[in-house]
């Protein structure tokens, strides 16, 4: 890998702390105090500013933060015909450094042959690829979490009977996104794929168990032929990764457990470039599943926390890539921070400042590491 390509010897998950000026400007939206083309106005300044944050601070792979979703997942999802909003049948302990909280996941189901009106984040990346110099990057929910979170259960039996049927019209989708991302000009995209890491935590595998009926040693194998078929179809000039976490929100986190029991699927069942790897603390586990990466392929290690604004330093972070160089080579890595900034509207741990110096420390490191 040099940096002729992405992942980027210094990159970025992709969401972006949200300004209060926008965040109040959609709540006037929704209130009706402003109009379709007063809001696009005010997105589109955020959008332009926050490019060019990222810009100065040295970065080639280049976000709009997902200042046009509410969320992460359910923008993306809830916009395919037939999709709706379900109540979760997992329970989780929501992780932070204050202490814990009971909670569910947003999870959705399929009452009907799933398709895709129109394209989703199309335009959102034409217009990012208008206001940067750099390669833009867009961000998409792997499409796992729409069977995941509900199971067998939440899809509709009289319309999928079989349940492969499914998994073939919602690659279709996928494949259909990424073709149009494709034709736009698109070189660089991510999956958002957080089911790997809860497959990794021994309660979160028991739930698959019990609340979904899914076995899970196979889920991994499943949901990797289906990212496989969802891709398959993407020039070669465009490169693909998956980020991989224990969930984010306000400095919370819902799985835990090493990357051990999903690694060897990860990385060669999987046809994609590069994987982001969440790597901040203890709840990841150690580096050894990195031994089974392939040549080719890239980790980009999450080692700056998103979960608080406390800052690492530069030798802090230099020792822990040489832990990792022992397991995989060091031309096979790079860094970034272990997630995005903000998965949804509010509840940030850090300012934008700090989110700032984060993203200059990673750039900062990776010239003194890989020059």
């Amino acid at each position: 890998m040099t940096d002729a390509l992405p992942p980027f010897r210094a990159d970025q998950v992709g969401s972006l702390i949200r300004p209060q000026w926008l965040i109040d400007a959609r709540v006037r939206y929704s209130n009706g105090e402003i109009d379709d083309a007063e809001m696009d106005a005010v997105r589109q300044k955020a959008i332009r500013e926050v490019v060019a944050m990222q810009e100065d601070v040295g970065l080639k792979s280049v976000t709009d933060g997902e200042y046009n979703r509410g969320s992460w997942h359910t923008d993306f999802l809830l916009r395919l015909a037939n999709v709706e909003p379900h109540a979760s049948k997992f329970s989780v302990t929501f992780h932070s450094e204050s202490g814990v909280a009971k909670g569910k996941p947003h999870t959705m189901r399929v009452t009907g042959k799933l398709s895709r009106p129109e394209p989703i984040f199309v335009e959102d990346f034409k217009f990012l690829k208008t206001v940067t110099k750099q390669t833009a990057k867009i961000t998409m929910p792997s499409p796992s979490i729409l069977h995941f979170r509900g199971g067998r259960e939440a899809i509709d039996t009289d319309i999928y009977p079989d349940i492969e049927e499914f998994y073939a019209d919602l690659a279709g989708v996928y494949a259909a996104e990424i073709a149009d991302l494709a034709d736009a000009g698109c070189t660089y995209f991510q999956l958002d794929e957080t089911n790997f890491a809860y497959l990794c935590d021994p309660v979160l595998r028991e739930q698959v168990q019990s609340n979904i009926g899914e076995d899970p040693d196979k889920l991994p194998h499943v949901y990797g032929n289906l990212i496989n078929r969802s891709i398959a179809g993407r020039p070669d000039t465009m490169r693909a990764c998956i980020h991989v976490c224990r969930g984010n929100f306000a400095g919370k986190w819902m799985a835990e457990g090493g990357y051990d029991p999903v690694a060897d699927v990860l990385f060669n069942e999987i046809n994609v470039d590069g994987y982001f790897l969440e790597y901040d603390s203890e709840r990841a586990g150690g580096f050894e599943p990195l031994r089974f990466l392939p040549k080719g392929k890239t980790v980009v290690l999450g080692l700056v926390t998103t979960k608080s604004g406390k800052m690492e330093t530069a030798d802090e972070l230099k020792r822990r890539i040489e832990e990792a160089a022992r397991y995989a080579p060091l031309d096979q890595l790079a860094l970034s921070p272990q997630c995005g900034f903000s998965s949804g509207i509010g509840g940030n741990t850090m300012d934008i400042e700090h989110e700032k110096r984060k993203l200059a420390l990673v750039v900062e490191v990776a010239e003194q590491v890989w020059g």
